[in-house]
């Protein structure tokens, strides 16, 4: 079983892209940290469920995307969208990303999530596939899908 030292570092390597993934999911800093910190006591308290220490972003990750759609369902119609669009504007990216993430925010989920995983987060296509419950097929199908949306927006809009 992993020990807490290990823990901890394995938290911290994959802070920006459990950042990243909540991000996009969530929309906003304050619930994209809501959810790591969920998602990381979480790991935590079921470390003894995790079988592979190779598996473990793999493993976080699929916790951190489950506490993300609990918050979803938790504030379901229950932010106004002016509020929303200004906690929005006021989120400060460098402007070489602002520009791909606000394309990349605009596509549908299902091509948003798997883009973020594997393009942004580096994870492999099979190990999207286990986090999104899919097989590999599907994945790379929505990746390249996904792709060509977000090229033809950053072309329309670059």
């Amino acid at each position: 079983m992993m020990d807490t030292d290990t823990f901890t570092q394995e938290v911290l390597r994959a802070e920006k892209s459990l950042y990243y993934t909540a991000r996009l999911l969530l929309h906003n800093d304050e619930d994209c940290a809501d959810a790591m910190q969920s998602a990381i006591l979480k790991a935590y308290e079921n470390l003894r469920t995790l079988k592979k220490e190779s598996y473990f972003r793999t493993w976080l990750t699929r916790i951190l995307i489950n506490e993300c759609y609990n918050i979803l369902r938790e504030r379901r119609d229950t932010i106004p969208y002016e509020e929303y669009m200004t906690e929005y504007e006021q989120l400060s990216d460098p402007p070489e990303e602002a520009g791909v993430l606000d394309e990349l925010d605009q596509l549908p989920e299902k091509y948003r999530l798997p883009i973020v995983l594997h393009d942004i987060n580096g994870f492999s296509t099979s190990e999207v596939a286990e986090m999104l419950n899919m097989n590999t097929a599907s994945v790379r199908m929505r990746l390249s899908r996904g792709r060509g949306m977000l090229k033809k927006r950053l072309e329309e809009n670059g």
